[in-house]
């Protein structure tokens, strides 16, 4: 079976945890240690989330600025790459830690968006450190650069346009057919767009979980899995909450699922089961086997109506 996975949530680094390598390899092992056991029975594809690391390379960016005016921060897709290749290579290092006959590697993958998309119109993604308002408002004179208010701080805020296209699909599909266990499209891929047949990097930040949708759609794949901190839930945190064990896109129609968190996910896993390729899943990555069975998560297929435990 040929599935997709879309690690985010504690995959890297757990809430409130420091950003530290020590900490990021420690979650990456647990990580590793889920995909492995899986990994001899199917084919995989690992997309995995970069939102703190790109904010730890933004900030010190800017600290490095502020030693050397000179030195002009590097644009968002440089560091978006940048992230792919730190995180790439612990998860490849850790796989074949776990189980040295595996054969990984990592692809540095562009994603194509159009600048004709609404988002640029209106930039909503937070990015990097926070500043006060007078900073914020003094960078914003000298630059095109957007801030909005964060809480009593204000942050950079930039576009996140839907995915179009992966660029390196070919590549992903070659190393899959020579028994490769893939990572690519890491944080949503690095942004691109075409101007004149030229590949041109483009500040703003992609869904992970909508490009590895996308992907799961180019690679046909059988299961599309975003793995997090656990199921969808009616009414997660409150008294009458239930854990779904299956459920279908127009039955989770009928909820509202927060924006910032599982409403994209849920997104992600409907369009895909939609397109009728195959099935979906939203659980936890601790329980990866057990998904991939149905035993846990939430199975997201076509049909009518929601199961719960």
């Amino acid at each position: 079976m040929r599935i997709v996975l879309a690690l985010g949530g504690n995959a890297l680094l757990a809430r409130g945890q420091a950003l530290t390598a020590e900490n990021q390899r420690i979650n990456i092992k647990k990580s590793a240690a889920s995909i492995a056991a899986i990994a001899k029975e199917h084919e995989i594809v690992v997309v995995h989330g970069n939102g703190p690391q790109v904010g730890l390379l933004m900030e010190q960016n800017a600290a490095y600025q502020e030693y050397s005016p000179e030195t002009t921060p590097y644009p968002m897709d440089v560091l978006g790459s940048q992230t792919c290749g730190m995180v790439g290579y612990m998860l490849q290092q850790e796989l074949r830690n776990i189980d040295s006959s595996l054969d990984i590697a990592t692809l540095i993958t562009q994603t194509e968006v159009s600048k004709d998309d609404p988002a640029f119109a209106n930039p909503t993604k937070f990015v990097g450190p926070v500043y006060t308002e007078e900073r914020a408002k003094e960078m914003m004179a000298d630059s095109d650069l957007v801030f909005k208010a964060d809480g009593e701080y204000f942050r950079r805020v930039v576009p996140s346009p839907m995915p179009k296209d992966i660029v390196e699909l070919k590549q992903v599909e070659t190393l899959l057919k020579a028994d490769n266990l893939v990572v690519a499209c890491g944080g949503g891929g690095v942004p691109v767009c075409f101007e004149q047949g030229q590949s041109v990097g483009v500040e703003c930040v992609i869904d992970k979980d909508l490009t590895a949708e996308l992907l799961a759609e180019k690679l046909d794949a059988d299961l599309f899995i975003i793995l997090t901190d656990g199921s969808i839930y009616r009414n997660y945190g409150k008294e009458d909450q239930a854990e779904m064990k299956q459920a279908t896109p127009a039955g989770l129609a009928e909820f509202n699922f927060p924006a910032g968190s599982m409403g994209p996910k849920i997104e992600a896993v409907c369009k895909f089961v939609e397109t009728g390729l195959g099935n979906a899943a939203i659980g936890s990555l601790f329980e990866l086997d057990k998904i991939v069975t149905n035993e846990a998560g939430t199975l997201v297929t076509k049909g009518e109506g929601i199961i719960y435990y």
